[in-house]
């Protein structure tokens, strides 16, 4: 770690980003008194958006706020509340924060796509599939994706810190290379700043060393629901996918603008990107569920770099689902690599030898052109 606030990662931070996620607080978005949304600050944060978008950055924001407005429109503010009090609060505030982000985007003339998940939506398998899928579909349509936690039907993913995680895993689930956490704190310091004056800021960090664990302190009072321990949780989702993370001050106006502009921020920089990421994950640590025999000139295809598409198959064994593992042989029998297929068994059997164009009229639906995609495939 280091405790310059410039260096590497400020020089290369934000400008350099391809697929950005940006998490944005109920502190920063509803105001503490009213129960309000900060349109002034998610006007500039929309400006800011525009911005990135001008320089070919994909942009996904994961927002909070939906229990924090909702609320007070039905008469719960400063109570604590129950469950389905919370979930009732989630329903009426999401439709007043999801036209807050159309409106505000709008303004630049992008298209706003709202989406409810859950941890339990990144975490298990077709779920998973086909959350990425929707995402990188609104991506390559331009559209800026708004993702809430979808608190109306949690239970338990209602609870201490949970859109720092859930922003981590999203940007683990779409290979996002950066990952934007906005705070009431400019980065991460030794001790709470706020508490101690003698905290002194770290700019960069490489690794989570229980040294750097203990740094976190308690959430702060109001909406927030976060804090430095949860932030910390999500960096190490975020390295481990080949993430890097910053947390950066959001209360300012125009946040990402003043990262762009070399302002404070703690930089976590992981040790891969994250494509070498998803590569070392198929190949270490999936279980394969079935094998896929190629013939000759599939495998030269591969051995260039390519997908493994239908019309190079030659037989399919196992019982496997789509996104699941499986190892890719030559004719022979012999592993040549290993990815996850974007078929099940089934439907895998009935394109095998087959043009790719040929797809839907074998099985009623259009899939993808590939078997397995050369961003899910590594060679053993």
């Amino acid at each position: 770690m280091s405790d310059k606030r410039r260096g590497s990662a400020r020089d290369n931070g934000l400008a350099s980003a391809k697929r950005l996620v940006v998490k944005i607080g109920s502190a920063l978005l509803v105001d503490d008194d009213s129960g309000d949304i900060r349109r002034k600050w998610l006007d500039a944060l929309a400006d800011d958006v525009a911005a990135l978008r001008a320089r070919n950055i994909e942009v996904v924001l994961v927002s909070s706020g939906a229990i924090a407005v909702g609320r007070r429109h039905l008469g719960l503010s400063g109570a604590t509340l129950r469950l389905e009090e919370k979930q009732a609060a989630a329903a009426t505030g999401q439709i007043r924060l999801a036209h807050a982000y159309q409106e505000r985007l709008a303004r630049h003339d992008i298209t706003v796509a709202q989406i409810l998940l859950t941890l339990d939506d990144t975490e298990e398998r077709r779920r998973h599939l086909n959350a990425r899928s929707t995402l990188n579909a609104l991506l390559k349509m331009e559209a800026v994706p708004v993702i809430n936690e979808n608190d109306t039907v949690a239970t338990s993913e209602i609870r201490f810190g949970d859109n720092d995680r859930l922003a981590a895993r999203v940007a683990a689930m779409i290979s996002a290379d950066t990952l934007v956490l906005l705070s009431d704190i400019d980065g991460l310091y030794t001790a709470d700043p706020r508490k101690d004056k003698d905290a002194k800021f770290i700019a960069e960090v490489t690794e989570l060393t229980s040294e750097i664990e203990a740094m976190a302190g308690e959430a702060p009072p109001g909406y927030s629901s976060g804090g430095m321990v949860t932030k910390l949780t999500a960096a190490r989702i975020a390295m481990s996918a080949g993430c890097r993370m910053a947390i950066a001050n959001g209360r300012r106006m125009n946040p990402l603008q003043a990262m762009l502009n070399g302002g404070t921020c703690s930089w976590f920089l992981p040790s891969a990107t994250p494509k070498t990421a998803r590569k070392r994950w198929i190949a270490g640590a999936l279980k394969p569920k079935g094998k896929i025999a190629v013939d000759a000139g599939a495998l030269g295809a591969l051995k260039a770099g390519r997908s493994l598409l239908p019309a190079g198959v030659v037989q399919v064994e196992g019982r496997f689902e789509r996104g699941d593992a499986v190892i890719v042989t030559d004719a022979a029998g012999n592993e040549v690599a290993r990815g996850l297929s974007a078929y099940n068994a089934r439907d895998a059997k009935f394109i095998m030898g087959h043009k790719s164009r040929e797809i839907a009229g074998l099985l009623g639906y259009r899939g993808r052109d590939e078997m397995i995609h050369r961003d899910d495939l590594v060679l053993s």
